[in-house]
C-alpha cells in the first residue's frame, strides 16, 4: 500500500485513462476520477484469498475511519488481486473506499515491475502505451537487419574488443546460454565442433555471438574461455536488450541472422544438433537439401544387417549424435543400431552377414 502525493496522483490518473478507464466504484455508485484531486490518496493491493490481506483490512479500515473523523483529506483505492469476481466482491463489501472494476485486471496493466526489468528508466511513466511505444522499438531493431543497433562491440576469449562493424556481411549465430547450464555446455560443445568445421571452409563467413545469461563474472569468464568466438561483455547492458528484443524465455538458444542481418531462424539449436556444419547456413531450402540427400543416403543402406561383431540383429537408424561402439568415433544422421543392448555402429564399420 502506498500513498501518493498530487503529482503522483496525476500519473495514476493519467495511466487509468489511458487504459479507458474514467470513473472508480463507491459501492454500486460510479464516481470520476476528479473526484481524488487535492487527497491524500493510498492505494490498496489486495486480494481475497490472502489471509494477510483479510487481517489487514480491519486495521485499515480504523485508520481510514479514525483520519475521517477529523477531516483528513484521505482516499484508498482498492486494486484487486483476486482471481474471480466473486471474491473480488466479497472482498470489496467491507470497503467503503473507492475501488478500480474488476474487469480491467489493472494488476496486469500496471506491470511496472516488469516494464523496469526489461527497459529500465525508459519504461516511464509505465503505461500500456509506453510498453507498446518500447515493444515497436525492439520490434523495428529485430526487422531491420543492422548489427549495429544490435550491440556495438563484443570480446573474445582473450578479452579484446571486436566491432560489430566487422561481423557485417557474415552469418551469425545469436547464442543464448550460461555456464551453469548442464544443457547449455552439451551444446556449446556440439556448437564448437559445427562452428570450427564451418570457419575452415574460407568461402563460408560464420560469427557466432555468445549472450551469457551466467549468475556472475567468473561464470562468464569460465565458459568464455572454452569458446572461440564473439561475446557480449558480462557488464554490457546489450546482453539483456538481446534477450528482451529476440523474446529468448529459455536456454539454450540459437538465433540464425542471415548476411543481411534478417533472422533466419529462431531454431538454430535443433538444426545444429541435427546436422552440424552439414546445415549451414541453416537456411530452409539448405535444410530441405540436406534432408534430401540424407534420404538418398539411407535408400542405399540395408534396412537391417547382422555384424560379425555382435550378436543381435542391428536396424537402421537416424541418430542426432552417437559413439560407434567398434572405432569409437563420434557419428551422426545414419547409424546400425541394436534394440536389445544400445551397440551402435557407423555404417562404414559393418562387417555385414546380411539378414
Amino acid at each position: 500500500m502506498g500513498g501518493p502525493g498530487c503529482e503522483s496522483v496525476d500519473n495514476f490518473k493519467t495511466i487509468l485513462e489511458q487504459e479507458g478507464i474514467y470513473h472508480l466504484l463507491s459501492g454500486e455508485l460510479k464516481v470520476p476520477l476528479s473526484s481524488c484531486k487535492q487527497k491524500s490518496v493510498c492505494l490498496l493491493f489486495s486480494a481475497n484469498w490472502s489471509r494477510p490481506c483479510k487481517a489487514f483490512i480491519p486495521q485499515l479500515l480504523q485508520t481510514y475511519n479514525a483520519l475521517k473523523d477529523v477531516d483528513y483529506e484521505l482516499e484508498i483505492i482498492f486494486i484487486s488481486f483476486d482471481r474471480d469476481e466473486n471474491g473480488f466482491k466479497e472482498h470489496m463489501k467491507s470497503m467503503p473506499w473507492l475501488v478500480v472494476p474488476f474487469d480491467v485486471n489493472l494488476q496486469k496493466k500496471l506491470d511496472s515491475v516488469g516494464l523496469i526489468k526489461d527497459y529500465g528508466p525508459d519504461a516511464f511513466p509505465f503505461t500500456k502505451k509506453k510498453q507498446e511505444e518500447l515493444k515497436a522499438l525492439d520490434e523495428a531493431k529485430r526487422q531491420e537487419g543492422k548489427l549495429e543497433h544490435l550491440f556495438t562491440n563484443g570480446i573474445d576469449s582473450k578479452g579484446e574488443k571486436i566491432c560489430s562493424s566487422e561481423l557485417v556481411g557474415k552469418t551469425i549465430g545469436l547464442y543464448f546460454g550460461a555456464n551453469w547450464c548442464p544443457p547449455c555446455r552439451d551444446f556449446t560443445t556440439q556448437l564448437i565442433e559445427a562452428y570450427n568445421d564451418i570457419v575452415k571452409n574460407k568461402d563460408q563467413e560464420f560469427e557466432v555471438v555468445y549472450i551469457s545469461t551466467d549468475r556472475d563474472v567468473k561464470e562468464f569468464e569460465l565458459g568464455l574461455t572454452k569458446m572461440p568466438w564473439v561475446a557480449i561483455p558480462f557488464n554490457d547492458k546489450t546482453r539483456q536488450d538481446l534477450c528482451r528484443i529476440f523474446e529468448v524465455k529459455w536456454i539454450p538458444t540459437l538465433i540464425i541472422l542471415g548476411p543481411n542481418g534478417k533472422t533466419i531462424t529462431t531454431n538454430g539449436r535443433k538444426l545444429v544438433s541435427l546436422y552440424g556444419a552439414k546445415g549451414f547456413p541453416f537456411t530452409e531450402s539448405k535444410i530441405l537439401g540436406v534432408e534430401s540427400s540424407l534420404m538418398k543416403e539411407g535408400d542405399e543402406l540395408a534396412r537391417q544387417v547382422m555384424d560379425r561383431k555382435h550378436e543381435h540383429i542391428l536396424k537402421l537408424d537416424m541418430a542426432k549424435r552417437y559413439i560407434c561402439d567398434f572405432c569409437k568415433k563420434q557419428g551422426s544422421f545414419w547409424a546400425f543400431s541394436c534394440n536389445v543392448c544400445g551397440y551402435d555402429l557407423h555404417p562404414s564399420c559393418i562387417e555385414e552377414i546380411h539378414c
